[in-house]
């Protein structure tokens, strides 16, 4: 008789003022996934409101969860709080060195480059942030997902659920990945071809970079001030 798998233990980071898509989107693969666990990690058990004001719980927190089998980091515009937070980094540090796969989704890239867990690795986030990953000792690729070794990343927000049935089919197979998008009924159709800078009217990407100037500014900053205290130009 063959033994029954052991489950595989993923474990989500939940934050104030993430973006709520970039968690949810994953998670609603994972939780299909059979003989997995999600846990959903934050610094305590109260309740967590994102970014657009949806408000999710917590399974475990960082001195309580389990060892995880895979990471994964999501983004938003909590994430640049995150990323000076030695309790978060600690636990990310921690927990990376036992796990199978090291992820993100959106900005939380930049929550795992300053934490040191990107350092000589390929990987991406959304086109807004692109060039900070250089400042965190990684190397920007403009893809929807990117794979170096053990380190998996997703592009920005609608990414996430890409980034979670490629993660679904390594663990479990293309076969289970595909049955699982057929469940989602995932088969974009966009109304507009404005879904990158590169193919969105030139007004509309001048907009978007308009509204994100401030928050970007602060994430230079913050991105700045990791890239000097680790010793980069």
């Amino acid at each position: 008789m063959t033994a029954p798998r052991a489950s595989t233990h993923i474990g989500m980071l939940l934050f104030p003022n993430m973006t709520q898509l970039d968690f949810t989107g994953p998670y609603e693969v994972f939780s299909r996934l059979p003989e997995t666990t999600v846990h959903i990690v934050a610094a305590s058990l109260d309740p967590v409101r994102t970014d657009r004001g949806l408000v999710l719980a917590p399974s475990t927190t960082y001195t309580t969860c389990p060892q995880l089998d895979v990471v994964v980091v999501p983004g938003g515009p909590g994430q640049e709080a995150l990323m000076q937070d030695e309790g978060v980094l600690g636990f990310l540090r921690q927990q990376a060195a036992g796990a199978k796969y090291v992820t993100s989704v959106c900005t939380g890239a930049l929550v795992l480059g300053a934490a040191g867990l990107l350092t000589g690795y390929r990987a991406t986030t959304h086109w807004t942030a692109m060039p900070l990953l250089s400042l965190l000792g990684a190397t920007p690729v403009a893809a929807r997902i990117v794979v170096d070794r053990n380190r998996i990343t997703g592009g920005g927000v609608t990414a996430g659920i890409d980034f979670g049935l490629h993660l679904a089919a390594v663990l479990r197979g293309e076969d289970v990945a595909k049955q699982i998008q057929l469940e989602l009924e995932y088969d974009p159709q966009p109304p507009f071809h404005s879904g990158t800078p590169a193919t969105a009217p030139g007004d509309v990407v001048t907009a978007v970079r308009t509204r994100a100037e401030p928050l970007q500014a602060r994430r230079l900053a913050t991105c700045q001030a990791i890239a000097r205290r680790a010793g980069r130009p």
